[in-house]
């Protein structure tokens, strides 16, 4: 079940009505109560037996955290849970990158080692939800905040569904709280959130969808293209990553306002970003913020001088593309952006009166290395990285959109970075006139946004209908 589904809008209404219902009694742990059914439900519908990884997670976590906090052997408690979870994490995600890593290096002294591969299913959001797990016992262990006494609280902070797969990561010391307390229902906080959420589809299908015919035409066939049609694709992708991500953050974050629950904003307009340091700020900033406090000031930050730093730097972003995906071309991603980082914030910081130029630097050398990320092998990447050029615009037409579609497409980004410029800046403004407004003219907005995604949305395209960040 993901967001873009049919299934998925009819399994919303349905907690949203029995989570609202009128009980007086008990009400906050009926309200838990549905949450932590929905979200498992919400998790099954896709495997159900990946859902005991989540509720061990859970367990582990709750029952370290009160250890700790009782300050008996709680260093030994933190050293079990993060090993226990990065264990897991780790055998799911990164065993066979180990082990076909390994068979290649011993390759290379002449050591051929065959054998069965092991064929292993990466659950679902399982980095995200082990990352927000890690946050809330270390947090705990650096006395931050205090242990989740209530089992059913804290087993729904962690399954809540809206962020479950994809996130954002939410600290413990945001979310938690929220279901210590019964929520009433908020009629402009719930239609803040369906408006969100009609955001979120109108990037996903008319846009990111749209830009995912055009980029996996170029990726899946890298040797076909050149000259502009790789140029287009690296610009594709850039944007696509962005919409596509962008979009599933606003209907997890309109999601959760229906159920009376806040969550981050994870994007702020990170393509206007004028350094590679504001850009992290701006772009998964619970990610960014996650490893910003757990691992790079852990190491030292920026206090122990220029060369430690630029070493900190480098060992955050080589973690983060690991995060991102058991492959080298991701671990050479993250290696890239922290090029980016270390040698060219400081040349940026002289050119910031010409805030175009430096917005521009940033997204094409951002743009540049998601070869690496998109990129199947090490060889494809290399093959667009070498066909770059401004030539052989005959093959425009071949990867999936036609004349007209491409010149849609164009338009979509335009009009896309004018809202990015003039009007995302003045969101909570705009918002507070929407809701202020009649109803007559919130109904017609919100029909507008589904005629919208009706019409021009693109549909039957495969696997490009669900989220990107779903695979990590």
């Amino acid at each position: 079940m993901i967001f873009n589904s049919f299934s998925y809008y009819l399994f919303l209404p349905v907690v949203f009505l029995l989570y609202w219902l009128p009980f007086k009694k008990k009400r906050l742990d009926w309200q838990n109560i549905i949450l932590l059914i929905a979200s498992y439900f919400f998790y099954c519908c896709w495997d159900w037996r990946f859902a005991f990884l989540i509720a061990f997670t859970s367990a582990s976590s709750y029952i370290s955290a009160l250890h700790i906090e009782n300050g008996h052997g709680k260093k030994g408690w933190l050293t079990f849970n993060v090993v226990i979870n990065l264990c897991i994490l780790g055998f799911f995600k990164y065993f066979g990158f180990f082990v076909d890593s390994f068979k290649a290096l011993l390759g290379l002294f002449g050591l051929n080692v065959s054998g069965p591969a092991l064929q292993i299913i990466l659950p679902v959001g399982i980095s995200f939800y082990t990352f927000q797990a890690l946050g809330y016992t270390i947090d705990v262990y650096r006395g931050k905040i205090a242990a989740s006494h209530n089992v059913l609280r804290f087993f729904t902070f962690l399954a809540f569904f809206p962020q479950l797969v994809a996130g954002p990561i939410e600290r413990a010391s945001r979310l938690l709280p929220q279901f210590d307390k019964p929520r009433k229902f908020d009629y402009r906080q719930a239609s803040e959130g369906f408006s969100l959420i009609i955001k979120g589809l109108i990037l996903k299908i008319v846009v990111a969808d749209r830009l995912a015919v055009f980029v996996d035409g170029v990726y899946h066939n890298p040797a076909a293209a050149s000259g502009l049609s790789v140029i287009f694709a690296i610009i594709f992708f850039a944007f696509q990553l962005y919409t596509d991500f962008y979009s599933y953050s606003e209907i997890a974050r309109g999601s959760s306002k229906l159920l009376g629950i806040e969550i981050m904003l994870n994007f702020r307009r990170p393509y206007l970003s004028q350094s590679f340091k504001e850009f992290w700020k701006r772009w998964h900033i619970s990610l960014s913020s996650w490893f910003m406090d757990y691992v790079y000031i852990p190491l030292g930050g920026n206090r122990k001088g220029q060369a430690r730093w630029a070493v900190n730097v480098f060992i955050v972003f080589l973690l983060s593309g690991l995060w991102h995906g058991a492959s080298w071309t991701f671990v050479a991603w993250g290696f890239c952006c922290a090029l980016c980082m270390v040698f060219l914030d400081k040349p940026l910081s002289h050119t910031a009166r010409i805030p175009a130029f430096n917005q521009l630097v940033v997204f094409l050398m951002w743009a540049l290395s998601l070869i690496l990320f998109r990129a199947q092998t090490f060889s494809d990447a290399l093959q667009l990285f070498s066909a770059i050029g401004f030539g052989h615009a005959d093959g425009l037409l071949a990867f999936g959109l036609g004349k007209e579609e491409l010149t849609f497409t164009w338009i979509l980004l335009l009009l896309l970075m004018i809202q990015e410029c003039y009007f995302e800046r003045r969101a909570e403004k705009f918002m507070l006139r929407y809701l202020q407004s009649p109803a007559w003219v919130r109904m017609v907005c919100a029909l507008c946004g589904i005629l919208l995604i009706v019409f021009l949305g693109r549909y039957g395209i495969g696997n490009e209908s669900k989220f990107i960040y779903f695979q990590f």
